[in-house]
């Protein structure tokens, strides 16, 4: 028995290992397209779990000033519509992207509404919040943020309350595109 749970522990120790790269992990954009982070390969990026009935949704001009002020150096902000939290995302991708756009100006992208927490967690949020992660943990409410540098790899993670125009953010963000 030991030796099958040890197999067992080193058959999950290589397909850990072997894990694909986050840029690898299929998406799909709002409108429904097959698309991956690797379309933001060198830049630095801050994921947000978004909706639009939440007491945060104003943060989304937060997000939008964030990414208009950094985009020309390489940076984007991408939204992933989120109704795991009081579902307080519960419109179709084109109500979302209505909703965004006009109430909002929302220009940086937005994927496919996906699961971050529970059954049935987009892989994505499953490797950005996974025990192998450098920030552990479930997601606790919407617009929770994780900062990627150049490289994909994960720098930062802020809690809902964490307002994108911080200077924490600002600082995390700037570093990151000083980073080489």
């Amino acid at each position: 028995m030991k030796r099958l749970l040890a197999s067992i522990a080193s058959l999950f120790a290589a397909i850990a290992m072997n894990a694909a790269p986050i840029q690898d992990i299929p998406l799909k954009d709002i409108d429904g397209k097959d698309t991956s982070l690797k379309a933001f390969n060198g830049k630095v990026v801050l994921l947000v779990n978004v909706a639009s009935r939440c007491g945060y949704t104003p943060q989304y001009k937060g997000l939008e000033a964030v990414h208009q002020k950094y985009k020309a150096q390489g940076f984007s902000v991408v939204g992933f519509p989120c109704n795991d939290f009081g579902r307080q995302e519960p419109g179709t991708p084109a109500e979302i992207k209505e909703f965004c756009s006009s109430n909002y100006s929302v220009t940086f992208p937005l994927m496919e509404k996906i699961v971050v927490k529970g059954q049935g967690q987009h892989p994505l949020y499953s490797a950005l919040t996974s025990k192998d992660s450098p920030f552990p943990g479930d997601v606790k409410w919407n617009f929770g943020k994780f900062l990627l540098g150049k490289d994909g790899k994960i720098l930062r993670r802020w809690d809902s309350g964490t307002e994108p125009t911080s200077s924490e953010v600002a600082k995390a963000i700037e570093d990151a595109l000083a980073a080489k």
